[in-house]
């Protein structure tokens, strides 16, 4: 199964909300929070995420196996765990970054 979850646009803009992630050099704002479910994210400069990400949006689905979703793609950054409950990964579509969500 995918199912869409949200979209992430890179902004420099602040926006109401966005909580800051130290570790990754990122401001965001939760998805959960917006009509439309964007993300905004706006990255420090020394953020250490990829070029792809700081300058493109991605749009995010859900998988219910993130290592078969992500067989034959380019990765872009490898599965993490965004928190207790969550493991991301980014592969790349062509020119655009997509997110691979797998709730645990």
């Amino acid at each position: 199964m995918k199912k869409f979850n949200h979209i992430g646009i890179p902004s420099n803009v602040e926006h109401k909300g966005e909580v800051l992630n130290a570790d990754i050099g990122l401001y965001c704002t939760d998805f959960n929070d917006s009509e439309n479910r964007i993300e905004w994210l706006r990255f420090l400069e020394d953020s250490p995420m990829p070029e792809e990400l700081k300058t493109t949006a991605h749009i995010a689905y859900e998988v219910d196996d993130l290592d078969e979703a992500m067989k034959g793609k380019k990765v872009l950054l490898e599965p993490f765990n965004a928190n207790e409950s969550l493991k991301i990964a980014f592969v790349m579509e062509d020119e655009a970054p997509v997110e691979l969500m797998q709730f645990l």
